[in-house]
C-alpha cells in the first residue's frame, strides 16, 4: 500500500493509476502524462483536518496633484485620481481560493478587472494560478503602484517594460513555488500568457523567473519594493519573457537592513533589455537600460509617522528605431520625500522627478504631492 505526504492510497486508486497509464502510454499523449504525473505526485491526500474558510474584502486608492512642465509645452497643474481599487480574496476548499481585484482606468473613466484568479495552492512549494494576474516578470512589475518604495514608478523606460492587458497583468497560467537550499531561499516561477491580448500577437508568451532570497525569505507570489523595517533582505531575482524569438528580460536587486530600532536602510536596482518584446516606445522595439535607488527610514516617529527619503537615478537606451528613427538616451531622476504613517495603508509622498532625453522627446518634469490610503477586513466563513 503507498504512502503519500497527506495520507494513504487505497488499493483501488493505485488500479485507476495504472489504467491511466496504459492509456497514456503514447507518445502524443506526453502533456496530459506529465500533468496526470504532477497531480499524483504533488496532490495531497488531506486527512481529516480543521478548515476555516476565509473571506478578505478591501479597498485602496492613490490621488496627487503635480505641477508638470514640458519643453514647449506650456505647464500644468492638476488634481489626478491615478487608483482606486476594490479587492476580493477567499477560500471555496483548503486548496483552492479564488482573488477579484478591480482597478480605475483613467485614460477610460471606468473600472477594470486587474486580477481575476483562480489559485491551486495544496503546499508553498506547489502553486498554480490560473487567470489574469501578473505574470512572471521583475520586482517592480510583482510590487504595483501601491507597493512600491518611490511614488513615480514605471516613468523611467526600465522598470516593468513587459507586454500587458492591463496594469502588468496578461491572462495565463503559472506555477510558482518557495523552496530552501541551505541558507538561502528559492522561489520559482513559470507560465504562459496570451499574446493576443497583451501585443497583438496570436503566438503565446512564456514566461519565467527565479529569486534568491539570502536573509529574510518573501512569502508568496506579489512582492514588495520595501518592507519598512520589517525584514532584512538581500534578494537577487531574474526573469525572462518569449514569445516567436523576442525577448524581454530583467534582473533586480533589493538590499533592505533596519537599522536604529525602527528606521531601515534600502537599496533597490534593476537592469533590463527589451528586444522586440514590451519597452516603453513602440517606435522602438529595442532598449536597454538600468537604476539605482536608495531610501531612509528614520527609525523615530514625529506625531503619528515617520519620515523617508529617498532617491533614484535611471539611464535607458532607445534604439532600433522604425523608419530609420534616430536612437536616443533618457535619463531619470527622482527624489521623494514621504510620510509613512501606516506602511503601506497610510502614507503621504512629495515627489519630483525630471526626465531628460538626448532628443527626440522632449525634457519634462513634475512635482507634487500624493496620498495612497488602504484597508481590508477578513471573515471566517461559517460552513455546516
Amino acid at each position: 500500500m503507498a504512502v503519500t505526504r497527506g495520507g494513504v492510497l487505497s488499493n483501488d486508486f493505485q488500479k485507476r493509476c495504472v489504467q491511466i497509464n496504459g492509456v497514456l502510454n503514447s507518445a502524443r499523449y506526453w502533456p496530459l502524462w506529465i500533468a496526470a504525473s504532477l497531480i499524483v505526485w504533488v496532490v495531497p491526500l488531506h486527512a481529516q483536518q480543521t478548515f476555516e474558510p476565509t473571506f478578505t474584502v478591501g479597498a485602496g486608492i492613490q490621488a496627487n496633484y503635480d505641477h508638470s512642465e514640458t519643453d514647449g509645452v506650456p505647464s500644468t497643474d492638476q488634481f489626478l485620481l491615478d487608483h482606486a481599487r476594490l479587492y476580493f480574496a477567499g477560500d471555496v476548499t483548503q486548496d483552492f481560493s479564488v482573488m477579484f481585484n478591480t482597478d480605475y482606468d483613467s485614460s477610460t473613466n471606468n473600472m477594470e478587472i486587474l486580477d481575476a484568479v483562480g489559485e491551486y495552492h495544496p503546499s508553498s512549494k506547489f502553486n498554480v494560478w490560473f487567470g489574469r494576474f501578473l505574470p512572471p516578470s521583475d520586482r517592480a512589475n510583482l510590487y504595483g503602484p501601491f507597493y512600491a518604495n518611490e511614488w513615480d514608478v514605471y516613468s523611467d523606460g526600465v522598470q516593468d517594460g513587459y507586454p500587458a492587458v492591463f496594469q502588468g497583468r496578461d491572462d495565463g497560467v503559472t506555477y510558482w513555488g518557495d523552496f530552501r537550499a541551505g541558507i538561502a531561499k528559492i522561489k520559482v516561477s513559470v507560465g504562459m500568457f496570451d499574446g493576443n491580448s497583451a501585443d497583438g500577437r496570436n503566438s503565446l508568451i512564456w514566461a519565467s523567473r527565479v529569486q534568491i532570497d539570502f536573509w529574510d525569505p518573501e512569502n508568496g507570489y506579489y512582492l514588495n519594493g520595501t518592507y519598512y523595517g520589517d525584514k532584512n533582505l538581500l534578494a537577487i531575482g531574474g526573469a525572462t519573457q518569449v514569445q516567436s524569438g523576442k525577448t524581454a528580460t530583467t534582473a533586480d536587486f533589493l538590499m533592505e537592513r533596519k537599522v536604529m530600532n525602527g528606521g531601515a536602510f534600502t537599496i533597490e536596482s534593476e537592469y533590463s533589455r527589451y528586444n522586440g518584446l514590451g519597452g516603453y516606445d513602440a517606435n522602438y522595439p529595442k532598449s536597454e537600460g538600468a537604476y539605482g535607488l536608495a531610501s531612509f527610514l528614520f527609525p523615530k516617529p514625529i506625531g503619528m509617522g515617520k519620515i523617508e527619503l529617498l532617491g533614484k537615478y535611471a539611464i535607458a537606451e532607445f534604439t532600433g528605431g522604425l523608419a530609420g528613427a534616430p536612437s536616443y538616451r533618457q535619463n531619470t531622476t527622482e527624489v521623494n520625500l514621504s510620510y509613512v504613517i501606516k506602511q503601506f495603508d497610510t502614507r503621504v509622498m512629495s515627489f519630483y522627478r525630471n526626465a531628460s532625453f538626448s532628443h527626440v522627446v522632449a525634457n519634462n518634469w513634475q512635482a507634487g504631492v500624493g496620498l495612497q490610503l488602504q484597508l481590508s477586513k477578513t471573515f471566517k466563513l461559517v460552513t455546516k
